[in-house]
């Protein structure tokens, strides 16, 4: 290649977005709330393949289903013929293996997961190609109870993160036997109304009326408004599970109202559906979305086995959290150490470790590209790292056995200035976090470890 032509950029896929390290306190925030949160609730994490055979979605989803239809990165695997797919959700993943390993021999199971999914969608707003999303199945339970455990769960989470605005939709959608019943007269009723279905609704007039009744068409609210209810179909069984899910829900105070139009978009749900909404995202504002799906375990293969979950929509929940102007601290470390000289920096990475033995965070200046940078450039980096204390080493620090401790946070101290002996320097730091220059800003995070 001749030195003058500029090698051309590559850049990412698009709808495939890098999370840059400014976001990452807030993805850990979010992390580490959910994963304490479903813990206290008896969850246990499990972790599947973001590759499987393509036929576990199209039988679990449906065949009919617009993300098996047109949003699935499916590819054959050129060295062996097998038909694979990225997965687009992680309930099937998580129900297959759970059969495979055989998980409820010994009783139902609590289970959890967060991790990427790929949908070949238009990209927008918390909408994107590969996106991410925490979710929860609870397999081999068959009451209602677990449905409610499931939202109340969900409502820990938002009061956790400090969320607000997020409603809550419940809905029955019966069994195969209802809906097949239900779903005769809906297509007896749009096929009367046939002149106010656009394009789309025509499309599923025959492979999935009740996708119909999710329509955003202005021009089609009034008709489907009147369309026949599924909730007039449900019998005795199904009514008194919902009704047994609504009563929990009332007992603990957890406000939701029935929405007889909210369907899922999997053919996998029966009876209880449920969805966390919010007005602040425009119109993408379904947030979590989950419900019962007993006999996917069947569809797979397995005995009859009842299962519930849910799945949240991680980009569009951190949307939420950044509107409600909650503060993320960028902070990269508790202690920057700033150094001169060859001895200093001998002398410095001793002190950087043993204040890490501390459970200090700390971050050591090393030479950026162009030379070591001078005591004025170091300090510039340690202010911007977010710290509470630079440790200063100099040759005349070393001659004299100690290193000068600067506090960068408190106002009160004036940025002053403490020369401190060198075996002392992990004590008199940890002590001042712990109770002296840091205790009146609750801020600060008091390491544990």
């Amino acid at each position: 290649m001749s030195e003058n032509k500029k090698t051309e950029k590559i850049v990412g896929v698009k709808g495939m977005n890098d999370i840059l390290p400014a976001d990452a306190p807030l993805w850990e925030l979010f992390e580490n709330t959910v994963q304490s949160v479903l813990k206290s609730y008896g969850f246990q994490q499990i972790r599947t393949p973001i590759v499987e055979p393509t036929a576990l979605f199209a039988r679990g989803l449906g065949a009919v289903t617009d993300i098996v239809e047109k949003e699935m990165y499916s590819f054959v695997d050129s060295m062996n013929g097998d038909q694979l797919t990225l997965r687009p959700e992680n309930t099937a993943g998580v129900v297959r293996a759970a059969l495979e390993h055989n998980l409820t021999y010994d009783g139902p199971k609590r289970l959890w997961y967060v991790g990427p999914m790929f949908r070949h969608e238009r990209p927008q707003r918390g909408r994107y190609r590969q996106f991410h999303q925490v979710g929860a199945e609870a397999i081999g339970f068959a009451g209602p109870d677990i449905d409610a455990e499931l939202i109340m769960l969900c409502q820990r989470l938002w009061d956790d993160l400090g969320l607000e605005g997020i409603r809550l939709e419940v809905n029955s959608i019966g069994n195969a036997e209802e809906r097949n019943r239900h779903r005769t007269d809906l297509i007896a009723y749009f096929e009367q109304h046939k002149d106010l279905l656009d394009a789309d609704a025509q499309r599923r007039l025959h492979s999935n009326p009740l996708r119909i009744l999710d329509t955003k068409n202005p021009a089609m609210q009034e008709m489907v408004n009147a369309a026949p209810k599924l909730l007039d179909y449900l019998g005795e069984e199904s009514l008194s599970h919902f009704e047994g899910v609504q009563k929990l829900l009332r007992h603990n105070s957890i406000p939701f109202t029935i929405n007889p139009r909210l369907v899922r978009g999997m053919d996998y749900y029966n009876r209880t559906v449920f969805e966390w909404v919010t007005d602040q995202l425009g119109s993408q504002g379904t947030v979590c979305g989950g419900g019962r799906y007993d006999p996917l375990v069947e569809m797979f293969g397995g005995k009859p086995t009842p299962a519930c979950g849910f799945a949240i929509g991680v980009e569009r929940l951190l949307e939420l959290l950044k509107a409600s102007g909650e503060k993320f601290d960028p902070n990269q470390c508790d202690v920057y150490v700033v150094h001169q000289g060859e001895q200093a920096q001998l002398q410095a990475f001793v002190v950087a470790e043993r204040l890490r033995d501390a459970g200090l965070d700390v971050v050591m200046h090393c030479a950026p590209a162009g030379g070591a940078g001078s005591f004025k450039s170091q300090m510039k980096r340690a202010d911007g790292s977010g710290a509470s204390y630079a440790v200063i080493l100099g040759e005349d620090e070393i001659a004299k056995g100690e290193a000068s401790v600067k506090m960068l946070r408190a106002a009160e101290a004036g940025g002053n200035q403490t020369a401190v002996p060198l075996e002392q320097i992990v004590d008199y730091i940890v002590g001042q976090i712990t109770c002296g220059g840091e205790c009146d800003d609750p801020t600060h995070h008091h390491h544990t470890h």
